[in-house]
């Protein structure tokens, strides 16, 4: 049995200062030297789990990617995070248009604005919008090792305090929770809200993360009890349903995949049966990334979008 260090802080103060240049910072390598020191504990092992949890990979843009943030005006937020390097984090943020239909776009984990390239060129062929995306600290073009959900929170808020209330929020994974968690604590509730194959519970996400590892439960229980001393809040705390605050006149469409392995179908039917009158379609077999670039589901966002200019 794979037992936990001596020390209940030293996961979230290892890999702080844990050198992690040149082939470490590639989250494959990271999994090859876990599964190395596997099952020993060590310090190291918690620096290169917390790696594992909180490292988002970058990948690449694409062509059509490119020549999308060609079009955009870009900028940039200043978030500071508290929870990883301490400093202050560029956060790079794009628009485009500056129609009077004001559109938030928020990413997924390990994603990037660039990733919505699809939606956002729909987006923009209607007209009279103006589409605001960032890339959140720690992921795409912006600075960061490691990311969080209240990291991707505090770049919307500042997108906010740049842009003004956006009238459209849409939101992909974890940038879908990352959203509802945003309007709560800015009091801001906007005409529509898409969220898109939503992550439900961000436990059970790191729990599976882990499993796929072979990490022993009792060392799991462990390194996910470190949460309430770094991040103030155990990680049980981290569901769309506890920041879900708003009524049943709210205009809010969900679409997902009943299929979908990485946010599983049994904690977001049990959230959709807790909310009733939020608007639902199911894209059978799409995937969890794929699903941004469903024509069926990028035509019914956009007329969600649409409907609510009359």
């Amino acid at each position: 049995m794979l037992q936990p260090t001596a020390c209940p802080a030293l996961l979230f103060t290892a890999f702080k200062n844990y050198s992690y240049v040149g082939r470490m910072k590639k989250l494959k390598q990271v999994i090859q030297d876990i599964k190395v020191l596997l099952p020993e504990s060590s310090a190291e092992l918690d620096a290169l789990l917390a790696q594992y949890l909180f490292y988002a990979p970058k990948i690449p843009l694409r062509l059509a990617q490119e020549q999308l943030l060609k079009k955009a005006e870009a900028g940039q937020l200043t978030v500071f995070d508290e929870f990883f390097s301490g400093t202050e984090l560029k956060v790079n943020i794009f628009k485009w248009g500056s129609g009077t239909q004001r559109i938030f776009i928020t990413h997924g984990w390990g994603s990037k604005a660039a990733d919505f390239t699809d939606i956002i060129s729909a987006l923009l062929d209607t007209g009279d919008v103006e589409v605001v995306a960032f890339d959140a600290p720690g992921n795409g073009s912006s600075e960061g090792t490691l990311s969080n959900l209240l990291l991707y929170v505090l770049a919307f808020k500042a997108a906010v305090l740049k842009y003004g209330r956006p009238d459209v929020v849409i939101g992909h994974s974890l940038g879908a929770m990352a959203n509802v968690s945003a309007l709560g604590e800015l009091e801001i509730v906007p005409k529509l809200l898409v969220s898109i194959t939503p992550l439900i519970r961000l436990k059970e996400n790191f729990e599976a993360s882990m499993d796929a590892l072979s990490i022993d439960k009792d060392y799991q229980a462990r390194i996910l009890g470190n949460f309430a001393l770094r991040f103030g809040v155990p990680a049980s705390h981290f569901t769309l349903g506890r920041y879900y605050d708003f009524n049943e006149q709210f205009n809010h469409w969900l679409f997902y995949d009943s299929n979908d392995m990485i946010s599983p179908y049994a904690y977001l039917k049990k959230f959709m049966e807790e909310h009733p009158a939020i608007n639902t379609k199911d894209y059978n077999g799409v995937g969890h990334e794929r699903i941004l670039k469903s024509p069926e589901m990028i035509a019914d966002l956009v007329a969600a979008v649409v409907a609510i200019r009359f």
